[in-house]
């Protein structure tokens, strides 16, 4: 049987990197985990092939060939989901789909004419569906009914499928689950709060099938809290630090923690042994009477900002998600955030408004006072938020707005981004001269040409030019081996730049649209808002 899997595009958001990855010649920042392991699960003796609609459209030699289409999708890439189905459906083709969104929305699946719809995790609901088609069931809904897999059986991913020099980055991961309660996460939704890992060996094996593929950049571990049982990720740590020394470092790693990682500086200084470069904190807001609201009680326990610079002083890279929009949000959060992230010195800051995901406690609490004004989320940072707020919605969008753009304004991300390389400099320093520099760009043309765009820009267009030259002479003079790293968060600025305006023009339109709805509707019983 010939299986085409098929991969959604993403729209323009803050993790698209659209400007960074033209800068170097790249088509996407990750390739489909999901695919690449369901392909592995799959029997060995059906034929596959995969399209990652982020990188090239599907041929239609691809569509003519297949058997059976399989697409899976995460709520973001929802407008392309649909359009890739009713493609699918065009070519008289059987459709199956899996993944968070479909999982999380059946329905809308079967509205766009889905035959097959393999929910939760593939390791119970693929068998199920093999065995289905199989028979030679033309349909069926597969589901685990809330048991977990046993991710020690999960095979190495086909990353063979993949068209590999399209990817900034690759993606492994080591576990599922988070063990916290936040309230608008999905992920103890998806995958439970007792967090579950592979064996330190499936990594390894998972390592040596990228090494032997040829991959020499960097990795992200995509597990949602890499941390979530440390006693398991100091084992796989113990076993990763002497395959990466006998193999001369040759990625480099990426991945999200919860924020007391701090509070373990074993651990932290096992990843950077380990050759890890950056984490994100979901730090959501500096206001703790919101993070109690919302029960993310983790990050109350100790103050947020020492535990941002005690990270970046260990030698790892802080990314960070913020949000605006909690229930009992008091005016100025949005500037709040903008203080928290200068204070911190935390180069790229993600910041969105606060949505509803479907089947959170969040989402079922807002459901039960009447406040959700959508079904759906698309957890995109252009998006108006789905539910009527505890504070006036164009207060909050105002207030996004402008923090947004002032985090953004190109003058203010080049000094935080020095900032916080000299932290992770002074870091990184006893670590430079054990290993070479893992992970960085190869000097081709490409990575010049990129450079010499970045000065142009940067160093002499805009009005950044004297701190671009002054901070770079001073990084190679101070810290040289993290100068490769520095341009290239100062490359990632440039798309962060450029989206500030994508998100200033989307949410104000979204806004007077919905006031003016608001001007329209008739009046109706007052909206019922939490305590």
């Amino acid at each position: 049987m010939n299986i085409l899997l098929v991969y959604p595009r993403f729209p323009q958001s803050f993790w698209s990197f659209d400007q960074t990855l033209e800068l170097v010649n790249l088509k996407a920042q990750l390739p489909p985990l999901g695919l690449i392991t369901v392909a592995a699960i799959l029997p060995d003796s059906w034929n596959y092939q995969l399209v990652d609609r982020n990188v090239r459209p599907v041929a239609d030699a691809e569509w003519q060939w297949a058997d059976l289409v399989i697409v899976s999708a995460m709520i973001v890439q929802k407008p392309d989901f649909l359009a890739t189905l009713a493609a699918a459906k065009q070519w008289g083709k059987r459709l199956a789909v899996g993944g968070p969104y479909p999982t999380a929305i059946p329905q809308d699946a079967i509205a766009a004419g889905a035959d097959y719809l393999i929910l939760d995790e593939g390791e119970i609901t693929l068998p199920l569906f093999v065995a289905a088609v199989e028979r030679g069931d033309l349909s069926g809904t597969f589901r685990s009914d809330g048991v977990k897999p046993d991710v020690t059986t999960t095979p190495i991913p086909r990353y063979d499928l993949l068209e590999m020099d399209a990817y900034a980055e690759m993606s492994v991961q080591f576990s599922r689950g988070c063990p916290f309660q936040c309230e608008f996460c999905d992920i103890i939704v998806l995958y439970g709060r007792k967090p579950r890992t592979k064996e330190p060996e499936q990594l390894l094996a998972e390592l040596q099938c990228l090494y032997d593929l040829g991959w020499r950049r960097s990795i992200f571990m995509v597990d949602d809290n890499f941390i979530g049982n440390k006693r398991n990720v100091k084992r796989l740590l113990k076993a990763m630090q002497p395959w990466m020394e006998d193999h001369h470092y040759p990625f480099s790693f990426a991945t999200e923690a919860s924020v007391d990682l701090a509070q373990d500086p074993e651990l932290m200084q096992m990843m950077v042994d380990c050759n890890f470069g950056t984490v994100f904190l979901g730090i959501e807001t500096p206001d703790e009477a919101s993070l109690s609201l919302t029960q993310k009680f983790q990050n109350t326990r100790d103050p947020l900002a020492e535990s941002v610079v005690a990270i970046a002083r260990t030698g790892l890279r802080v990314m960070a998600g913020f949000i605006i929009g909690f229930d009992g949000e008091k005016a100025g959060a949005g500037q709040r955030v903008c203080q928290f992230v200068e204070q911190t010195a935390i180069p790229t800051a993600l910041f969105s408004m606060l949505q509803a995901l479907p089947d959170t406690a969040l989402w079922h609490r807002l459901q039960r006072e009447g406040r959700l004004l959508n079904q759906s989320a698309d957890i995109n940072q252009v998006t108006l938020m789905n539910f009527v707020p505890t504070r006036p919605i164009e207060e909050i969008a105002r207030e996004y707005v402008d923090a947004f753009w002032h985090l953004y304004e190109p003058m203010t991300v080049l000094n935080r981004t020095y900032r916080h390389f000299l932290m992770l400099g002074e870091g990184q320093k006893q670590n430079a001269a054990s290993r070479n520099s893992a992970g960085s760009p190869e000097i081709d043309w490409v990575t010049i040409r990129a450079f010499l765009i970045i000065c142009w820009r940067q160093g002499l267009v805009r009005n950044t030019r004297w701190r671009f030259w002054g901070n770079l002479a001073s990084m190679l003079w101070r810290y040289p081996h993290v100068a490769t790293n520095y341009i290239s968060v100062c490359a990632q600025a440039e798309h962060f730049i450029d989206f500030r305006q994508v998100v200033k023009d989307n949410i104000e339109a979204q806004l007077q649209q919905f006031l003016r709805q608001l001007e329209s509707a008739e009046p109706a019983e007052p909206v019922k808002v939490g305590k």
